[in-house]
């Protein structure tokens, strides 16, 4: 794993990550997070930006089935402050996994100000306007009271319901353009112009990158394999993390 820099004493060290889709039956990739969470103690932040989990189907049935993840979780946020973005594939967590793993619940976008910097962050998906149909079907899955309903269904319906969802959501990635699936650039753009001299970071779309703009630079966050990851360190400056 790659070595965290060493920070000043008046210099914050942040980390970020994101898209990790945690499973238990992974089991490199799990002991992957878990090399990440005993170095991140040494930060004074842990961001981590939606998909922490590949599914999370209410805090009643995910947290016993991720009782290893919450365990690390509850570790590292004992020694640094971690917060905790839901994305599209966990954006069922609750107070309830917040009291358990000790991490604090933020909302999107979040304008985090350190070392003098700030940088808007966001999961990314909501960037990804091009998409219509997957725009349409959060709007639905993630409203308020469809969320409400969904979490008082007996565990067994909410298992069938959350395959069949995914199902039919592999299938129709299939049809779709790498174009369609990226973010779209008058999103950004309209996005950024409401924090004027911040940087963009998100995840999502799997795409690790660093796309320099006109006013702004956007660092995408990559997803995790088997047997490597990635973050994005914040100290006096901004480095990239591969974790492995």
């Amino acid at each position: 794993m790659s070595q965290f820099n060493s920070t000043p004493a008046n210099i914050q060290q942040i980390l970020i990550i994101a898209d990790l889709h945690l499973v238990n039956n992974e089991v490199d990739k799990n002991q992957l997070f878990e090399k990440f969470c005993q170095q991140a103690q040494s930060a004074d932040q842990v961001f981590i930006l939606g998909d922490l989990f590949n599914t999370w189907l209410g805090d009643d049935l995910s947290a016993p089935h991720y009782a290893q993840i919450v365990s690390l979780l509850k570790t590292l946020s004992s020694k640094t402050q971690v917060l905790v973005m839901t994305g599209n594939r966990d954006f069922l967590l609750a107070k309830e996994f917040s009291r358990q793993t000790g991490c604090k619940l933020i909302d999107s976008p979040y304008l985090l100000e350190a070392n003098d910097q700030q940088y808007v962050l966001t999961h990314g998906d909501e960037l990804c306007t091009d998409d219509e149909s997957y725009q349409q079907m959060k709007s639905i899955l993630q409203h308020p009271i469809t969320k409400a309903i969904f979490v008082r269904l007996p565990k067994k319906w909410r298992l069938k319901f959350s395959g069949q969802l995914r199902k039919k959501s592999i299938e129709a990635q299939q049809n779709k353009s790498s174009e369609i699936m990226d973010v779209n650039p008058e999103a950004v753009n309209k996005l950024m112009k409401k924090y004027p001299g911040a940087d963009l970071i998100h995840g999502h779309t799997h795409r690790l990158n660093t796309h320099v703009e006109q006013t702004f630079t956007r660092y995408v966050l990559g997803d995790w394999s088997q047997s490597q990851g990635n973050a994005i360190e914040i100290t006096d400056k901004l480095s990239r993390l591969e974790i492995s």
